[in-house]
């Protein structure tokens, strides 16, 4: 392809290197979707493109419409609230986001702030940090797929500056790689439709962040671990982690050895799952046990 418009970072102010544990270059966006048909299969890690002109629809893979507004796709998705209240959410499809779903409160009224959530650091974009509440939704129908109890983000209105909300474009909030990861998913831009299949993901409960750790990777090979919040009454917290330490060792496996995925998949694989760290603080070595446990 030629003529494509790129964004180019001279430094990683967002710390995308350090928080995703692996190098990254660039981001991949409307300028390459715009031209092709993209699938994206999560379970074999394969992207493929296509030109619109050989591209025929797969009779195992469902259509949802897509509307694209200012070069950003968008799609409805009926959700059942935590109070049981329907509603057909305008969201974006950001499939660079980790969350699931993400919801604006200030977007509708009937977007309310489950009573059962935890605050958090929600992310980290162009215009900052964004903190808020994360909690659940009863339901998500996603084409004819229903995902239950699903995590939701609850982004504070004063600390969320949204960077891609341009114009008067309406929108309730955005769904991400969370949801979109259980699913092999076609985007086809050109006729704003999103094709989508189950995959073995699907049937998995959502968990936000058991052990309440936020964790970065450093070093020349992101294989050094360093705790860089703990959340307030969390697992991690009780189990005397503080910010800074800087780990050695989880359940028995060298740091050496694994990787950030590997690492943030321990401290978020099931609840009353027991963690076993051996730690670096202020030069001391120490070994730290807790259990995982869903707060919300």
């Amino acid at each position: 392809g030629k003529g494509h418009a790129m964004l180019v970072l001279a430094e990683d102010y967002l710390e995308l290197r350090n928080y995703l544990g692996t190098d990254v270059h660039g981001i991949l966006g409307y300028e390459l979707f715009s031209r092709f048909i993209i699938e994206i299969d999560y379970q074999k890690k394969l992207l493929t493109l296509m030109t619109p002109e050989r591209f025929r629809h797969r009779s195992k893979f469902q259509m949802i419409p897509m509307v694209i507004e200012d070069t950003k796709p968008y799609v409805i998705v009926p959700l059942v609230l935590h109070n049981g209240i329907y509603i057909d959410a305008k969201l974006l499809v950001d499939s660079g986001a980790s969350h699931g779903l993400m919801l604006e409160t200030s977007s509708d009224s009937k977007i309310k702030v489950p009573e059962l959530t935890v605050s958090s650091l929600l992310g980290r974009g162009l215009g900052g940090e964004i903190f808020g509440k994360v909690g659940r939704i009863t339901s998500l129908k996603f084409g004819s797929n229903t995902l239950h109890n699903v995590v939701a983000n609850f982004p504070d209105p004063n600390s969320y500056i949204d960077s891609l909300k341009t114009g008067n474009i309406f929108r309730n909030g955005a769904i991400g790689g969370e949801i979109l990861s259980r699913f092999t998913i076609v985007f086809n831009f050109p006729k704003e439709r999103i094709y989508i299949k189950k995959n073995a993901s699907f049937k998995n409960d959502f968990y936000y962040n058991l052990s309440g750790l936020t964790v970065k990777a450093k070093g020349s090979a992101l294989n050094i671990f360093e705790v860089t919040e703990v959340r307030d009454k969390s697992a991690s917290q009780r189990g005397d982690i503080r910010p800074g330490d800087q780990i050695l060792s989880v359940n028995g496996i060298a740091a050496k050895n694994l990787d950030l995925n590997s690492v943030n998949g321990f401290f978020n694989s099931k609840p009353g799952r027991k963690i076993k760290l051996e730690i670096s603080r202020n030069g001391e070595k120490l070994r730290k046990e807790f259990q995982l446990q869903d707060q919300i």
